[in-house]
């Protein structure tokens, strides 16, 4: 695998509280899983790894206005965050969790759809930095992760998937959402990554 970091971009998607927190809404769902495949620290790995290189880092969040104005339920996952009251702007838990916090140069979008490309600034803005490669990481695969990367091979992407560095509900559905993906995406790992970039595996900034 060949990375150039000047137009490689590592898009790390809701890394929230509220989705991948031990005592957020999603953590009956998503936190077992998150802790038995260590993806909080995959992630930073990954980060680590693009800023070193002089690549960007991107996050992409969801949360909605606190009277939920904004909020179209219009899936079951949507609709548990009506029900719940989750993921509200200005909540703590809508925020991205603090072993992931946000660097002065990274990039945080938000946006009110499962994926992060509908009806946000997500593709102007990494056009306007000359990005063409993504890497994905997060959760979940087989929601947001994949909602995300579909669209952005649609959009003319290079899509890169880091399989260790996300998780699902299951293993199963984690699987099975790469398999699909693998049609679409270069399916990698951290370790490979930090090799294209050309770094001592598993050493972070």
């Amino acid at each position: 695998m060949e990375l150039d970091p000047r137009t490689t971009a590592t898009v790390a998607v809701h890394c929230q509280g509220d989705i991948v927190g031990p005592t957020g809404a999603f953590a009956d769902l998503f936190h077992q899983q998150i802790i038995e495949r260590n993806v909080i620290d995959q992630i930073a790995a990954v980060n680590d790894a693009i800023r070193e290189a002089g690549g960007t880092v991107v996050y992409t969040r969801v949360a909605w206005k606190p009277d939920f104005s904004d909020l179209e339920a219009n899936s079951p996952l949507l609709q548990i965050v009506a029900q719940s009251g989750c993921l509200k702007e200005g909540n703590e838990l809508a925020d991205i969790v603090n072993a992931l916090t946000p660097r002065s140069n990274d990039l945080v979008i938000t946006h009110q759809r499962i994926g992060g490309f509908a009806e946000s600034e997500l593709d102007a803005t990494l056009r306007s930095k000359g990005i063409t490669t993504l890497i994905f990481t997060g959760v979940a695969t087989n929601a947001s992760v994949e909602g995300t990367a579909r669209v952005a091979s649609d959009l003319g992407y290079r899509v890169i998937v880091v399989a260790d560095a996300c998780s699902a509900a299951t293993t199963e559905a984690h699987e099975a959402s790469i398999n699909s993906l693998s049609l679409l995406a270069e399916i990698t790992t951290v370790a490979d990554i930090q090799t294209a970039l050309h770094l001592p595996v598993g050493e972070s900034a």
